[in-house]
């Protein structure tokens, strides 16, 4: 039984580029439908999609991880390709994604980028995607080389038990805790990585949605990860505590008086937050274990309509959706 498949891609003002992107993934999996939802954009975006075959709807709600969260939410499949309309990614990798997803029975393959040049994959972006992902990687595991990446592709189960919380590209590093936290079977696949063509802006802004990246993966730790958030914060007030009770401590032996009576208040206030706060990081923890087996729970209840190896991937594709 052939697999079903949809092709994902979310836009924002991309209409130099989604024409073509769309076009290039009907060569790369003929018959499979291809959802294009636009984000509010003010050009001719969801015309030039619906004109090059795609089934274009709308998300109104900005943001990335909102219209990635809405994809997942009405559309069935049993294999899912996501992609961004920008052009830059590569639609003939497609076949061998997918081919990869159901030879070894996975839930997610990343397609790392190779750069085809250095203005397609800048030096600040670069570094800082590997700050990021070694950041992910220390605390959840080293399982990804490139966690940013914006084409990948799912199983059903990954798509239908993925809580899609955050709103804006920081939906990449969700994606990647989930698979991390719930130890799913995944790959990593390289695949080319191009400029944008001409006429096509980025919406990436490199600075803010760094900060709010990072910003989500320290919320993502803190949900998690509680008892190392809570004991890092423990020992920094514990260093802090000691630091300001030992000029206290050295009055007190060289003269028996306490002077600075505020300081050692403050200083028995601060060590008690930090008991405090590692005495929270063990009640999340128990928590969050039980929070994570009941996610394990649902992702093994969702039931696998496509099982097994392929010996090529082929058309035609089947595609079931709600057509709005």
């Amino acid at each position: 039984m052939s697999p079903v498949i949809a092709v994902l891609i979310p836009c924002h003002n991309e209409e130099a580029t989604i024409g073509q992107v769309v076009r290039d993934f009907r060569a790369a999996l003929p018959g499979t439908l291809i959802f294009v939802y636009d984000n509010n954009s003010a050009d001719r975006t969801a015309q030039e999609a619906a004109a090059a075959g795609a089934v274009v709807r709308a998300e109104p709600l900005r943001g990335k991880g909102n219209v990635v969260r809405r994809m997942f939410a009405d559309i069935e499949a049993d294999v899912f390709v996501l992609v961004d309309g920008d052009g830059t990614y590569d639609a003939a990798s497609a076949p061998r994604l997918v081919q990869l997803l159901l030879n070894n029975s996975l839930d997610m393959v990343n397609a790392s980028r190779i750069a085809s040049s250095q203005l397609a994959y800048r030096r600040g972006h670069r570094m800082g995607n590997a700050v990021l992902t070694g950041l992910v990687a220390r605390i959840f595991g080293s399982r990804l080389t490139d966690m940013l990446s914006g084409y990948r592709v799912f199983s059903r189960r990954f798509v239908k038990s993925f809580p899609a919380l955050t709103g804006g590209f920081e939906i990449e590093t969700e994606m990647t805790v989930h698979a991390l936290q719930l130890r799913l079977p995944i790959a990593e696949t390289p695949t080319p990585y191009r400029e944008r063509p001409a006429g096509s802006e980025s919406k990436l802004r490199t600075y803010q949605d760094g900060a709010r990246i990072l910003r989500a993966i320290v919320t993502l730790i803190k949900e998690e990860k509680p008892l190392q958030f809570f004991s890092v914060v423990a020992l920094i007030l514990g260093v802090i505590s000691i630091a300001l009770v030992i000029p206290v401590l050295r009055t007190y032996w060289q003269t028996g008086l306490v002077p600075r009576l505020p300081t050692a208040v403050l200083s028995t206030g601060v060590m008690l937050l930090a008991f405090l706060s590692l005495v929270c990081g063990l009640i999340l923890e128990t928590v969050t274990r039980g929070r994570i087996e009941a996610k394990r729970l649902h992702y093994l209840g969702l039931a696998i309509r496509f099982s097994g190896a392929a010996d090529e991937v082929q058309p035609p594709w089947r595609a079931r959706a709600n057509r709005s």
